[in-house]
């Protein structure tokens, strides 16, 4: 019979392979536009583009404010991971908190 591995072993694993894979790959992520920008071009009203308010943002862009080019994408993936793993946590939290029964109310 053969031991499965923890729960919190694979869990661990599991975040270490996506910030390798974020920071990694990330910085070869392909320059062309992506799918609306290609759609927008295309139909010929990329011109009417402005800027959100987001985009003076320290990751506006795909990309982190220190280093250029690949790690800058790298860093970008990396922190992207981070603050959608935090989200999850805090999430996964509130749910997982004890609700009052109908008669404590």
């Amino acid at each position: 019979m053969t031991r499965r591995p923890s729960t919190r072993t694979v869990l661990v694993v599991g975040a270490v392979l996506t910030v390798l894979v974020a920071g990694i790959l990330s910085g070869w992520g392909s320059t062309s536009p992506d799918g609306l920008q290609q759609v927008a071009q295309t139909l010929g009203f990329a011109d009417s583009e402005r800027q959100s308010a987001a985009s003076g943002s320290p990751l506006a862009g795909y990309a982190a404010p220190l280093g250029s080019g690949r790690l800058s994408g790298g860093l970008a993936g990396v922190l992207g991971v981070v603050v959608v793993g935090l989200v999850m946590v805090v999430l996964l939290s509130w749910l997982r908190r004890p609700r009052a029964s109908p008669e404590e109310r």
